[in-house]
């Protein structure tokens, strides 16, 4: 089991989304090549920003989506299109990864990757609510990029939020502040991150097709939440913070609250499966029907209990967890009823902090001894 491997923690997590393997693989390929090059960067910018070390011309002398491979037909036009747009998806995936591990630290299936090209392993190929998951917060992480790098001038053909002026918004208080414009970043998210799925042709009914059906709803649900959690940001101006006046604008809401949002679709993901007329329907009819912002699966979930190379599962062996919870984090549950081995490490972490005038505060070094408990 492999988790952030400091080597490439800042990319890894890219790779389990299939629309935004090709890009992020590539790119991370070629700065491992390259090795004056920042993770932070790609070589999209490079080419088209001016840039006054030579070496970086030659880098860009190939164009860039001849260099990712794997791009669907619609996705390498969009590429060409729209090239300096491929680093803030990559950043974008990035984003979600890190917070599918953060929504999933404590359960026995935490986002981890596995040592091999394909990342993430034969676990994203059935069709369950962790696979649900994975697709829906992957597109909101695209869109939220996107949508910032067009307030911050980053994108040619996107600038600040043009959202119209909130009705409830007082009428002394200004509308015009620069705002992250997440009207176009979800329109690209959806024709970037959707085109693979919808050039798919599988006969209509087909696992295949339900698998598609499937991908695209989830897709949907991460970008409506990026878009219907974005809300209002104002700010005061006046003598002496007065408040007299306020300018506001359209802002993201923090990521997290998205992945939060998103783990609570996850918890009532509805099940469904492919109708008499080619379209998902659910399995339990006795429930509402879901809506564009819900998360649907087609497959049962693994357990994740043990290493299963069929299913894609790294099991629960060697994880660490808590003796007193009854929750999933706890050893009965996290290790599934095999027990749990204890040992006991060293805790470092800073203590007994002072502030000191002026300004800055100073703190020891504490070392305690505390007990852990790994899985069997």
């Amino acid at each position: 089991m492999l988790l952030l491997n400091p080597q490439w923690s800042c990319w890894g997590f890219f790779f389990f989304f299939p629309a935004l393997l090709p890009v992020a693989w590539r790119l991370l390929i070629t700065s491992r090549e390259q090795p004056f090059l920042s993770l932070s960067s790609s070589l999209l910018s490079m080419a088209l920003t001016p840039i006054q070390r030579p070496e970086m011309y030659i880098i860009g002398a190939q164009p860039l989506c001849t260099q990712l491979s794997g791009l669907s037909q619609g996705q390498r036009k969009l590429c060409q299109l729209y090239q300096d747009h491929m680093m803030y998806i990559g950043d974008g995936a990035k984003t979600g990864i890190k917070e599918c591990q953060y929504q999933f630290r404590q359960r026995r299936w935490n986002c981890s990757t596995v040592d091999n090209t394909s990342v993430f392993g034969r676990v994203m190929q059935i069709g369950s609510r962790e696979t649900a998951f994975t697709y829906a917060i992957s597109a909101a992480g695209v869109v939220n990029a996107i949508s910032r790098a067009c307030r911050e001038g980053e994108l040619s053909t996107c600038g600040c939020s043009r959202a119209a002026r909130p009705r409830d918004l007082p009428r002394d208080w200004l509308w015009g502040g620069c705002g992250d414009n997440v009207h176009y970043g979800y329109r690209f998210a959806r024709e970037f991150v959707d085109a693979r799925e919808r050039e798919k042709n599988f006969p209509r009914g087909s696992a295949e097709h339900s698998r598609t059906l499937m991908n695209l709803q989830n897709n949907e649900a991460g970008r409506q939440a990026v878009y219907n959690l974005a809300n209002v940001a104002c700010k005061c101006h006046g003598v002496s913070g007065s408040c007299s006046l306020k300018t506001c604008w359209l802002q993201l809401a923090d990521f997290r609250r998205v992945g939060e949002f998103l783990k609570e679709k996850y918890d009532s993901a509805a099940a469904m499966r492919i109708g008499r007329r080619g379209k998902l329907e659910q399995v339990d009819k006795r429930f509402n029907p879901p809506t564009p912002e819900d998360l649907v699966y087609i497959d049962p979930s693994p357990d994740y209990c043990l290493h299963n190379e069929t299913t894609g599962s790294l099991g629960t062996q060697g994880r660490l967890c808590n003796k007193t919870s009854e929750g999933m984090d706890g050893c009965e549950l996290m290790c599934c009823g095999r027990g749990y081995d204890q040992f006991k490490m060293y805790k470092h972490e800073r203590c007994h902090c002072k502030f000191h005038w002026c300004c800055y505060v100073k703190c020891k070094r504490c070392t305690s001894l505390v007990d852990q408990f790994v899985c069997k």
